[in-house]
């Protein structure tokens, strides 16, 4: 180690310390260490609202309209699922299949433009707001697989088994999204009472 100079001012140097491993360092460091330390450590993962953006999500009637569309669509969803199956394995009522989809699909779009709607209400962007920007880009693909089985269905595009295999996948893609929605309502939920101690 270089000799000090202890003519020179203090702040040359700092405070100088001896270590609990027994050599002679700067407590500025340390002190420097800690800073960084303690804003690490006090660092917090984003909320998903923020305490305005929580007033307007209940104070907006598109809240409700959400919450009762959601289900709404989903047994929709199971009783399609059923059908398309059903037709798949026995060939046995293709129409009936084909309506529930195309009702399924129509309930698709209804709930992605009310939620644009919402997200306009809550967040002032129609569309992939921060807090649902990836459910919003995994929507546009299972939106772009339901109006492609629709291109199919009306266009007369491949067979029927091929239709109902379009919209079969447009279903999975949709649990998928339902289930990233899911976990986003239990953050929130989560969230709430941190938002109302706070």
């Amino acid at each position: 180690m270089a000799p000090i100079d202890l003519s020179s001012p203090p702040e040359k140097y700092g405070s100088w310390v001896l270590s609990k491993h027994g050599h002679i360092e700067r407590s500025g460091d340390f002190g420097k260490a800690a800073a960084t330390a303690a804003v690490a450590g006090s660092a917090r993962p984003r909320s998903l609202y923020t305490p305005a953006e929580r007033k307007r999500r209940d104070e907006s009637v598109w809240t409700l309209v959400q919450g009762i569309l959601a289900p709404v669509q989903f047994v929709i969803f199971l009783v399609s699922l059923f059908l398309v199956v059903r037709f798949l394995t026995t060939g046995v009522g293709e129409m009936a299949a084909d309506t529930s989809i195309i009702v399924k699909t129509l309930a698709l779009y209804t709930i992605m433009i009310t939620g644009s709607i919402w997200e306009k209400a809550v967040f002032g962007e129609w569309l992939f707001a921060r807090p649902f920007f990836w459910e919003d880009v995994f929507s546009m693909a299972v939106l772009g697989l339901h109006s492609a089985y629709l291109v199919m269905l009306f266009g007369g595009f491949g067979t029927a088994e091929e239709r109902m295999a379009v919209a079969l996948a447009g279903y999975a893609a949709y649990v998928v999204n339902a289930g990233q929605f899911l976990w986003k309502l239990r953050v929130a939920r989560l969230e709430a009472p941190q938002a109302v101690a706070a």
